[in-house]
């Protein structure tokens, strides 16, 4: 194809017909038309007539000049004109489409999917065969590369899903060398990465390498820490050229104490014009931010805009006591000096008296050498640690002198102690200072290295006793208990059996003082991942970011050792998200701490293609009429010019109007013809709104298809294929059931569209609005992109006042009794019209009277129509949950779409008091 401008030709060498042109005018102007021969014997008799035909002795001019124009639109119009034609790889070898299909595309996914749509039908038009890989996924299976008809591809693509992690092109290096040629398109993220020159090598080897990025700017957060009382986090860019001036905004969420997820507080930042990197910060109270789960860049939907927190972002309260008063000159040895060095950088430090202390509600209570409490002040601490504190002592000269727990085991000491204490290392004493012998596996601290300098002088010794082993958490080499711990009611108490100074041992001087406080949860994690402390231990996702960003429940994945997770290679075995170890969280994020953006760059010579999908205007049609149209006319002029044609003008002009095509060939077909109007008519037909974009379209048509079918299969109602209804053009009436889904990209309709709208919920229609991001449970009042867009969309709508589903709904028992109402997730309300303030139960009755109509719109957000989709062959389109809890949440989520229907066409027929014997006998009443 070449292009001239805003026009391109599909067949270009069919212009070189052109150039016969002015041949063609030679020859029409050497070569008069034939000249008329009349045979007449009394010639005499025509002398001095004069004949009213005549025959030019050569074509006049404007004759010529309009077939050579009808000629040349013939020419034009085969070689194939298109308007606004689109990039395109011409040929006819196989293509390869490798997309990168990381986070940073998720951004622009739909784009790429219109535009990775285009060049499939461009192939399908060429007859190519074509393979699609993700270059985020691993090769699978024995031919990774499989090459197939584009047509085929189009309809396998419309699934494919960004990945949260980056591509890794080494693994796919070897899987291309060994393929026969082909030629490449490459959808590239434009990140720059270890192994893209490589891996362009390697395919350039192949054949011809196109690249298509988009044009807008890549966003991402990298990295959380705490600045201030304020959560800090950097916000980075990489734009296309000279980056203008922009500014972000950092959303801060978290549960509220319902458990619902929320914004808990907002904060902007600006990039300079030119600018890829800058600081955002959120100011929260300490009680807010460690409730903190995720900090994401508002309106950005990709897993490289979120950072979710963990342990490292919860500043836990910890109280301290000592047993006695810091001496003026002796503050710099004392163990509360230690503590504050190990805790202060990572924890909310409360040093003050017992009872103001436990007053502040601490997560953590350590008492240092601190004997014997009173009475009052044991049985306050015991009701704390019972009640899931955190009790961490440590021994001392009082602890050792006091003589608690000696005879019977005291319920704030995990084990007995013997009285006395035990020196080794000294003048006095036999034996060398004892070094630490290896963490056993089931113990919290297992994986941590032991300093060859750690030794321990004096300690407390433990009293032998049956469960003296199971309480044990570290122990010397000799065998003796370093560290041991029970559990108390609901909570649990520690005691290290040497000081929390370096008096009786090195080991407050080392830096794994710190790693066993951190193990024991009693201090935050850095936010680097070390190596080191995480070692020997496996950790098991609790939940995993996708492509997009979207916190969801981890599937069924194997655990992970605690080694693989610090070197952050991330992949469909180890995505990023929160993974959990006894009581720790660890959030994987997807940017490492010292992330630089950059754009990728490429060999010189490579060949661009936009990312943005043009619709091209084929003209071919059009020139051929034109075309037909001038021999038309130069059939009349021969005619007239040979004087064979004799009638007025005005016939003339009737003749071409004639043959003119009529407006109906010209004008597109109707948004519904009357076919589709009686089908709507004479049949049950459910609808969904069009939005435009293709993939969401085809998910609401799939999830129609699929609900339809099971009201076929379970009940008597018989409907006939769903269709798609423009709110522009197409009539409302006939449908009772309109699925709308909401997405912030859908275009808001005209205000006449609005009307057409309000007069089908006034008409008793049903509008089921659909957000798909679960988010609704936070109200709806904008709390997404999404729920915006619904917000922006409800101003227009003549909807009344809405509330939860009440648990005596119709909705709840119009078909089948249901409680929940999941789609593909089952986290969002479902919200329906507000019943009447009257409205009371009456005796005998399980639920109110709400004989009173069917609610005009139900809202939500759980992706019903993916729950419902099914493919042509029947088969579920999505999945939904995990194992037998998934396939219960589609059964149920099939059910609410049956009740939803049948309330549609029923009303609220089941609240008829007819039917409370058969309800109270189906709900075991």
């Amino acid at each position: 194809m070449i292009g001239l401008g805003s026009l391109g030709f599909l067949a270009p060498w069919l212009l070189l017909g052109l150039l016969a042109l002015p041949v063609l005018w030679w020859l029409l102007r050497a070569v008069p038309p034939a000249p008329l021969r009349r045979r007449f014997p009394a010639v005499t008799l025509l002398l001095g007539l004069e004949d009213r035909e005549t025959t030019p002795d050569r074509t006049p001019w404007w004759l010529l000049l309009l077939r050579m124009a009808a000629v040349a639109a013939a020419i034009l119009a085969f070689a194939q004109p298109v308007l606004n034609p689109s990039d395109r790889i011409a040929g006819r070898a196989p293509l390869l489409i490798a997309l990168d299909g990381s986070w940073a595309s998720a951004q622009s996914w739909t784009e790429r999917q219109d535009k990775l749509d285009e060049i499939l039908q461009f192939a399908t038009q060429d007859g190519r065969s074509v393979a699609v890989i993700n270059l985020s996924e691993r090769p699978r299976g024995e031919n990774p590369l499989s090459f197939d008809s584009a047509d085929s591809w189009r309809g396998r693509i419309k699934g494919e899903q960004p990945r949260a992690w980056e591509p890794d092109y080494a693994v796919w290096q070897d899987v291309i060398a060994a393929a026969d040629p082909f030629e490449t398109l490459w959808l590239s993220d434009g990140l720059a990465r270890e192994g893209r020159a490589e891996l362009f090598a390697v395919l350039s080897e192949k054949g011809a390498v196109s690249v298509a990025q988009s044009e807008r700017d890549v966003l991402a957060l990298r990295g959380i820490e705490i600045e201030g009382g304020a959560l800090s986090t950097t916000a980075l860019r990489l734009g296309a050229g000279s980056a203008p001036a922009r500014a972000v905004k950092v959303v801060a969420e978290g549960p509220d104490p319902a458990g619902i997820t929320r914004s808990l507080a907002q904060g902007e930042a600006a990039f300079d014009a030119g600018g890829m990197e800058t600081v955002a910060s959120v100011t929260l109270p300490s009680e807010l931010r460690n409730r903190v789960r995720r900090v994401s860049l508002e309106g950005v939907r990709s897993a490289g805009a979120v950072v979710l927190t963990d342990d490292s972002l919860q500043r836990r309260k910890v109280a301290l006591i000592g047993g006695g008063s810091e001496q003026e000159g002796a503050v710099l040895v004392s163990p509360l000096h230690f503590l504050r060095k190990a805790l202060v950088p990572t924890a909310e430090v409360i040093e003050a008296g017992l009872a103001d202390s436990l007053q502040a509600t601490p997560d953590v209570l350590i008492l240092a050498d601190v004997a014997e409490l009173g009475a009052a002040e044991t049985q306050d601490v015991l009701d704390w640690v019972e009640a899931g504190g955190l009790l961490v002592r440590f021994a001392g000269p009082r602890l050792a002198a006091s003589g608690i727990g000696q005879s019977e085991e005291h319920p704030l000491l995990p084990v007995r102690l013997r009285a006395g204490g035990r020196t080794v290392g000294g003048a006095m004493s036999w034996g060398a200072p004892k070094a630490l012998e290896d963490f056993a596996k089931d113990s919290p601290f297992f994986g941590l290295a032991i300093p060859d300098d750690v030794l321990v002088e004096s300690q407390v010794m433990a009293q032998p006793d049956p469960n003296l082993a199971e309480r044990v958490l570290a122990s010397l080499q000799d065998g003796t208990p370093l560290v041991t711990a029970k559990d108390q009611g609901e909570g649990q108490v520690v005691l290290f059996h040497v000081t929390a100074n370096a008096e009786w041992s090195s080991l407050p001087l080392s830096g794994l003082f710190v790693q066993l406080l951190e193990r024991l949860a009693i201090s935050a994690r850095s936010t680097e991942l070390d190596s080191t402390a995480l070692e020997g231990t496996v950790w098991v996702p609790e939940q995993v970011l996708d492509g997009f960003g979207v916190l969801r429940d981890a599937p069924a994945l194997a655990g992970v050792d605690g080694a693989r997770l610090a070197t952050r290679s991330f992949s469909a075995e180890m995505p990023p998200g929160v993974y959990k170890s006894a009581d720790q969280r660890v959030a994987l994020n997807v940017l490492a701490a010292d992330r630089q953006l950059a754009a990728a760059r490429w060999p010189a010579g490579t060949p661009f293609l936009s990312m943005t999908r043009t619709e091209e205007r084929p003209l071919q049609a059009l020139l051929l009429m034109v075309a037909l149209v001038l021999l038309c006319i130069d059939i009349l002029a021969t005619l007239l010019v040979g004087g064979r044609l004799r009638f007025r003008g005005a016939t003339t002009a009737l003749m071409l109007l004639l043959l003119w095509p009529q407006g109906d060939a010209l004008a597109q077909s109707t948004p519904q013809d009357d076919a589709a109007l009686l089908m709507a008519a004479n049949n049950t037909v459910l609808a969904y709104v069009e939005t435009g974009d293709t993939r969401l379209d085809d998910i609401s048509r799939a999830g129609l298809l699929g609900l339809s079918t099971e009201l076929f299969r379970r009940t008597s109602v018989e409907p006939v294929e769903p269709v798609g209804v423009n709110l522009e053009t197409d009539e409302l009436a006939l449908y009772p059931f309109l699925y709308w889904p909401v997405t912030d990209t859908v275009r808001m309709p005209s205000e006449a569209a609005f009307e057409k709208v309000n007069a089908f919920l006034r008409g008793g229609g049903l509008i089921l609005f659909d957000t798909r991001d679960s988010n609704i449970g936070r109200g709806i009042s904008g709390g997404t992109p999404n729920g915006k867009m619904l917000q922006n969309l409800a101003r227009n709508l003549d909807i009344p006042a809405l509330e939860p589903v009440p648990e005596d709904h119709v909705l709840t028992r119009a078909f089948y009794l249901l409680q929940d109402f999941p789609g593909r997730y089952a986290d969002a309300n479902v919200w329906v019209e507000a019943a009447p303030p009257d409205a009371e139960q009456v005796e005998g009755m399980p639920f109110r009277n709400l004989n009173d109509g069917v609610t005009p719109v139900v809202i939500g957000g759980n992706d019903w129509a993916s729950a419902w989709a099914v493919t042509e062959a029947g088969r579920f389109s999505y999945p939904v949950g995990r194992g037998v809890a998934g396939e219960r949440q589609r059964e149920i989520a099939i059910r609410f779409g049956v009740n939803l229907i049948m309330h549609v066409l029923t009303g609220n027929y089941k609240s008829d008091q007819v039917h409370v014997p058969a309800l109270l006998d189906r709900l075991g009443q």
